[in-house]
């Protein structure tokens, strides 16, 4: 891999340099890049939610990207540089929690691996996997340069096309739609009822999903539109369940705590009884 000071379109091509020494591994084990693909979701949801361990999920995006280039499968190819982008990306909130800046060079990085993956959804033409793709350029601008301007065009594309997103069956791609155009709702154009309503929507999915490492977080942003939208016992409901459901799920202890603080923030709101 390039070192920390290399240029990112060098690392990137590092990233696809890599996959290639584990070739060798993924033929023993016989299973298709798409395969691969699913395995290293698992793997990066796992990290993301619980372990905060991303090497395992790289690796495998790695080889998947490797195989479909081998296969000539272009939509696994896809599948496995977003997914690799997104690994980048969860790495560089990780950063962030942690009160420290990701490296420009780590910024830019995922950046190229988003955008790689949009040209080829864009070119096979498929809707479902081009939201995704939007989707990831938008949140290296709004999660990472905190430039809300320049993510939303990515965002609301990413918006007109979610409905294709949930036809493919992936309900938690869709649900992280909403849950970012609430967001630009709840701090950005402050619209609190329309951010309950977004975010309501993207607790819905991910509850019809029903993976519980999921819902918590996406009880945490309903909680916290609804004190901004003025209701407070909901929203110290809703905080409740999410922090009782973070600590049965075995979440990192930075996601617990985020519970805990809106959970106080809210309850601190509470009208004083009459």
């Amino acid at each position: 891999m390039a070192g920390p000071g290399a240029d990112p379109a060098a690392q990137a091509e590092a990233c696809a340099e890599a996959r290639n020494t584990l070739l060798s591994v993924t033929t023993q084990s016989r299973r298709t890049a798409r395969q691969l693909c699913s395995a290293a979701d698992e793997t990066l949801t796992e990290a993301a939610f619980r372990t905060g361990e991303f090497t395992e999920a790289e690796r495998l995006f790695s080889e998947a990207w490797a195989l479909a280039e081998q296969e000539g499968d272009r939509e696994a190819e896809a599948l496995a540089i977003g997914g690799l982008g997104m690994t980048h990306h969860y790495r560089n909130i990780v950063r962030l929690i942690g009160g420290l800046e990701p490296a420009a060079t780590d910024v830019e990085t995922e950046e190229a691996l988003m955008r790689r993956a949009l040209a080829i959804w864009q070119d096979i033409g498929d809707p479902a996997g081009t939201a995704r793709a939007l989707f990831g350029v938008g949140v290296v601008y709004q999660v990472l340069r905190g430039d809300w301007a320049a993510a939303m065009p990515y965002f609301w594309q990413s918006f007109g096309l979610a409905e294709a997103v949930e036809e493919s069956g992936d309900l938690y791609g869709r649900s992280e739609i909403h849950r970012h155009l609430g967001f630009y709702y709840l701090v950005e154009d402050v619209r609190p009822h329309e951010a309950v309503r977004q975010l309501g929507y993207s607790l819905a999915l991910r509850e019809k999903l029903g993976d519980p490492r999921r819902i918590p977080s996406a009880l945490v942003a309903l909680g916290e539109a609804e004190l901004a939208d003025g209701n407070h016992e909901r929203a110290v409901e809703l905080l409740r369940r999410a922090l009782t459901l973070a600590r049965q799920a075995g979440l990192q202890p930075w996601r617990i705590q985020d519970a805990e603080q809106a959970l106080r923030k809210a309850e601190a709101a509470l009208p004083a009884p009459s």
